[in-house]
């Protein structure tokens, strides 16, 4: 007798349960992660060499045997077969236990650490030992939390990578970014940094680039790269030229999906051990107001950290170098003022009511600071020490929002939430893309059938749907050019293009091609 299907839907069928080679394949990763959870509780291997790579192939192996089986013999196409019914990604119980493991474990990785076995001034135990053969083989030292760190973070974006590789087998462009990120974090993010140290030069990611390496400025930075010759200078130039003239110049070309989807680490996890989740992210007009607010308050934040840091570094007497802190502040001021200024007499059109207002509110801040710091001779820029301010900042956003929000709970909040509501980067990123990129998608409202996907599966919170059923173009400072909308539509009805600026964001009177205008617009359906 047929088992009856509890399930009200007229199509579709309720969620498959695991196959006999996924079991399998579950049971397979779960042993390398057992043989970690050993080691976290203090297992002393005799062979270490040896059970860390039976660990990571084990997690390896499982993985991609599961996802082989997944999605083979299937047709090419998304299916995000059940996503609301199974508890990971329904945020059901397996959702929030899954999010408070990771959370503790990034509140441990960040703040207790010989938990994990650290022990600078001994040997390592516990799980950061187990993976010192790995750290000596790189670097030539023992290895630390973030090396562990570092190396779980590559392996995810690998193992998950082949599995979103798999599932997005039909669109060129999705493999091709995600090879992309696959290259950059193995490359740029874990080996070169590394492989600098063993070479006793400065710890240096060239893929980090300010403001989310809000360490480039540091004091004790500064001195790494000055004291490091010819190479540490060339870091530290590489760094002025990949802020002021690599990011302007590539985002105008091609919007900041070149960094956001494929170079940034943290989107590169998020595209691919976070694929699963991307439909929770909040589509609310709640939530678009307090992203825009909280995302530019930290990018604030950052601006000011860095000015003060930076401040702090510099002498006051022109005899021993022509840029002082006086000079410095001056400068700061100046630059930012004009920044503002342009921005305000070519682009103002282009800027949401509550986006002018803010802008004006938060300059004419830290302007203030620094002519009270200027004239008042305070020694303390906004009235406290640059470490001070640099400590605050890596405390709340580089490490509790970043790590323990932005990915513990991916299950919860969607795997975008640190890109959408804590990011420096994107924030600066997205301002450029908004207002000076050719980047845009491009829509074809004949063809939209209203089947939604573009945005239930938009891990940023936009409501495609809204502008593709207009017709209009999507130039969303938000948007990180992923792609993954018009994977999902059926009518080929989305287009990620690169042309002109001209006719790049629709006219005034056009109201879904204006963030404001679309606010307005849906307050007033909300009344």
């Amino acid at each position: 007798m047929a088992n009856s299907q509890k399930n009200m839907a007229i199509t579709g069928e309720a969620p498959a349960a695991l196959s006999k080679t996924q079991k399998i394949s579950s049971g397979i990763g779960i042993l390398g992660l057992f043989i970690l959870l050993l080691a976290l509780l203090n297992v002393n291997f005799p062979n270490k060499t040896l059970f860390l790579s039976l660990s990571i192939g084990l997690v390896t192996l499982g993985t991609v045997i599961f996802a082989k089986d997944l999605y083979s013999g299937k047709h090419a196409g998304i299916k995000n077969d059940g996503v609301w019914f199974k508890s990971m990604t329904a945020r059901g119980i397996w959702a929030w236990i899954t999010g408070i493991a990771l959370t503790l474990f990034y509140v441990v990785l960040y703040w207790l650490p010989h938990f994990l076995g650290l022990n600078p001034e001994g040997g390592n135990t516990g799980l950061i030992a187990l993976f010192d053969p790995l750290s000596k083989l790189i670097n030539g030292g023992p290895a630390s939390q973030w090396f562990v760190y570092g190396t779980l973070y590559t392996l995810a974006i690998f193992i998950f990578g082949y599995k979103f590789l798999l599932k997005y087998r039909h669109n060129r462009y999705q493999r091709l970014r995600t090879f992309s990120v696959m290259f950059f974090q193995l490359g740029f993010a874990f080996l070169i940094p590394e492989i600098l140290v063993r070479l006793n030069q400065p710890y240096y990611n060239p893929a980090n680039i300010w403001p989310l390496n809000y360490d480039l400025f540091a004091g004790y930075k500064l001195q790494e790269f000055f004291s490091a010759g010819n190479l540490g200078f060339f870091m530290f130039v590489f760094g002025l030229i990949s802020i002021f003239v690599i990011t302007p110049i590539l985002t105008y070309k091609y919007g900041k999906r070149w960094y956001c989807s494929w170079v940034c680490g943290c989107g590169g996890l998020a595209e691919t051990a976070g694929d699963p989740y991307r439909h929770l992210s909040d589509k609310s007009l709640f939530a678009w107001k307090v992203e825009r607010w909280v995302i530019h308050s930290v990018l604030v934040f950052v601006t000011v950290m860095t000015i003060a840091v930076v401040y702090s570094f510099l002498g006051e007497t022109p005899t021993e170098f022509w840029l002082t802190k006086d000079v410095f502040l001056g400068g700061s001021a100046g630059f930012l003022t004009l920044l503002f200024a342009a921005i305000m007499i070519f682009k103002r059109k282009q800027l949401a009511k509550d986006a002018k207002y803010g802008a004006i509110g938060y300059l004419v801040i830290i302007l203030a600071i620094i002519g009270i710091n200027y004239f008042s001779g305070n020694n303390n820029i906004f009235f406290f020490a640059g470490y001070q301010l640099r400590e605050w900042y890596g405390f709340l956003i580089g490490a509790a929002f970043s790590g323990v929000i932005g990915v513990g709970f991916y299950p919860i909040f969607g795997n975008r939430v640190w890109c959408r509501f804590g990011c420096p980067m994107a924030a600066i990123l997205g301002m450029q893309q908004r207002l000076f990129s050719k980047f845009r998608i491009t829509t074809n409202g004949g063809q939209c059938i209203s089947c939604g996907n573009c945005s239930t599966y938009c891990e940023m919170g936009i409501d495609v749907r809204a502008y593709a059923q207009k017709g209009q173009n999507i130039v969303r400072s938000s948007c990180v050019g992923c792609g993954i909308c018009s994977a999902v539509c059926p009518r080929g009805v989305l287009k990620l293009e690169n042309e002109s600026t001209d006719g790049r964001i629709d006219s005034e009177e056009v109201l879904l091609g204006n963030d404001v205008n679309l606010m307005e617009l849906l307050n007033q359906k909300a009344k």
